[in-house]
């Protein structure tokens, strides 16, 4: 399937989607938002991907925000509609049972950072930069930014760049945890697919339980989350995966998932 504003590449069971609107530095629009609702709709049913990578065309912008001519006519009521909509996407994104690695390439800025914290690992050039800006523009964030962003700097740092609209650099952002690993942009997108190679020589099963497992503690207290980990330990031993994993491990050689 074509989308006007994405790209997908499907290669060695990862999934690269750019967003691709080089001339507006990637901003979000409407149309954006349905594309990615779309992709991931499509990535979901497609057994084939294991690990998806989320990046942004040129070198300059992951997304560097949302298309403020969209913006300036919304009114109370279409405002609330508006942000329900990529709440509602973002949110399929965050819940996504497939790992999703974002490759910020420059700016991710308002829905821009409010996307690559919806995804499950954020690998960042060494230009990047980050930042929930609506303040500037008399909003503030609405697609889930300052409720991801307090879960995973803390509340007081999530307060001080929303309320100040600074920007934060990607070695800043390395140092808070708000990314995982900083790289020359020119390596950014290749580190990005070695680490999603990585992932999917993994038992796929264990993967998506995992991954689900993690995503909970936002959700859960510490003994519904310990319950949870004891469920989906016990699906993984009813797996083939988990006879094959620890079967090579006793014998001494590289398992081989089938990922059933």
């Amino acid at each position: 399937m074509s989308y006007q504003t994405l790209l997908l590449d499907v290669k060695d069971n990862i999934a690269v989607v750019t967003l691709n609107r080089p001339d507006k530095l990637n901003a979000l629009n409407t149309q954006t938002i349905n594309d990615l609702n779309s992709v991931f709709d499509e990535l979901k049913e497609n057994e084939g991907v294991y690990v998806i990578v989320l990046t942004g065309s040129g070198e300059k912008a992951f997304v560097a925000g949302a298309d403020i001519k969209e913006l300036n006519k919304l009114d109370i009521i279409s405002a609330k509609e508006f942000a329900e909509k990529g709440q509602q996407v973002f949110n399929k994104i965050e819940k996504f049972d497939k790992p999703i690695i974002a490759a910020v390439n420059g700016f991710a800025l308002g829905g821009g950072c409010e996307l690559a914290l919806a995804c499950h690992i954020r690998l960042a050039s060494d230009n990047a930069k980050f930042g929930q800006p609506e303040v500037n523009l008399g909003i503030i964030p609405g697609y889930g930014g300052s409720q991801r962003l307090a879960r995973l700097i803390n509340t007081g740092r999530a307060m001080e760049y929303i309320l100040t609209a600074d920007m934060i650099s990607a070695d800043e952002a390395y140092r808070i945890g708000l990314v995982n690993k900083v790289y020359p942009l020119n390596e950014l997108l290749d580190k990005a697919i070695e680490m999603a190679k990585k992932i999917t020589g993994k038992g796929q099963q264990a993967i998506r339980l995992a991954v689900k497992a993690v995503k909970a503690v936002d959700q859960m207290s510490l003994n519904e989350g310990q319950n949870l980990e004891a469920s989906l330990f016990a699906l993984c031993c009813g797996t083939e995966d988990f006879k094959e994993g620890t079967s090579a491990f006793l014998e001494k050689r590289k398992p081989e998932f089938k990922n059933k």
